[in-house]
């Protein structure tokens, strides 16, 4: 199956990011949202991405005039789907909320459409049985930021047709992206996982008093040749998503170690997610957004 239309569900930061990225690379793409205010600030970032491009010859003008002419945002999840031939969810990780979504998604988009999770933390099993499709349901797990990152995670449960894999592969390959094949789902995946137990100690190194954020960031840099530490790396991904995947976690598992940390609670309930707020675990100026220190390589 030739993939032609793509659908993302969810105009956030990755949502966006994702959309932007396929509509570069040749694909007709609708994104979607329900709140009207991130549509818009997604449809300015695209006006003040593309620009910037052509203004580091990283695009030509032409290029850059194609790839806006292949995206568009729309609040009707319908008009977004109907004629999509692959369709990447972006939304919040809360299971019950992707549940329902997917089975709009699978009453909305055509038969032959591949229904993907973006998701880092819900394995597409516990989705994929509220579709008719459920061997076309995986997770396509991209990185932060979507348009720099190469590493595509492409996830087969057992549910997972051979034929949808073989897709999502090559889809990732058309997109420039480096997939990498988990030929079973895993909590957290491959990447996650490792950084999780990074992320693990350093906040127990934190809570412990043991050292500072910047000193625990420093030793990863400067000792282990990491380019970022687990904390600014935390203020990059968002400290709302961490704190909402633990409550999730917590939420299916009972155990009180997936509680998140009180560190975390505390910068949370403050409304310091990091550099999209101006303050997470480190404090950021205006233009400092990882949009914006990235160059929006692609």
């Amino acid at each position: 199956m030739k993939i032609n239309r793509i659908a993302v569900i969810g105009a956030g930061n990755m949502g966006h990011q994702i959309a932007l990225h396929a509509a570069i690379s040749g694909f007709k793409v609708k994104c979607f949202d329900i709140n009207t205010e991130t549509l818009k600030k997604a449809d300015q970032f695209v006006d003040e991405y593309l620009p910037g491009r052509v203004a580091k010859e990283r695009l030509t003008q032409a290029q850059a005039d194609v790839a806006r002419a292949n995206i568009q945002f729309t609040d009707s999840l319908e008009t977004a789907v109907s004629d999509a031939d692959y369709v990447i969810e972006a939304i919040l990780e809360v299971l019950d909320i992707k549940r329902a979504l997917f089975k709009d998604l699978d009453r909305l988009a055509p038969p032959h459409a591949i229904l993907a999770s973006n998701s880092s933390a819900i394995v597409s099993s516990k989705i994929a049985d509220v579709t008719s499709r459920p061997e076309k349901v995986l997770n396509l797990h991209f990185f932060n930021p979507a348009l720099v990152m190469k590493l595509v995670e492409v996830v087969q449960g057992p549910h997972v047709s051979d034929k949808t894999l073989e897709i999502s592969m090559a889809l990732c390959k058309q997109l420039n992206k480096e997939p990498v094949h988990l030929k079973k789902e895993v909590e957290g995946f491959l990447l996650n996982r490792i950084f999780g137990a990074i992320g693990r100690e350093a906040n127990w190194l934190l809570e412990m008093g043991v050292a500072s954020v910047e000193d625990i960031d420093k030793a990863c840099v400067f000792g282990a040749g990491h380019p970022m530490g687990p904390f600014r790396l935390n203020d990059l991904t968002g400290l709302d998503l961490s704190y909402i995947m633990a409550m999730e976690a917590f939420r299916v598992s009972g155990d009180p170690a997936d509680l998140p940390t009180p560190s975390l609670v505390e910068h949370y309930s403050k409304g310091e997610f990091g550099e999209k707020s101006g303050k997470g675990w480190y404090e950021y100026g205006a233009g400092s957004g990882a949009e914006a220190e990235s160059g929006g390589a692609v």
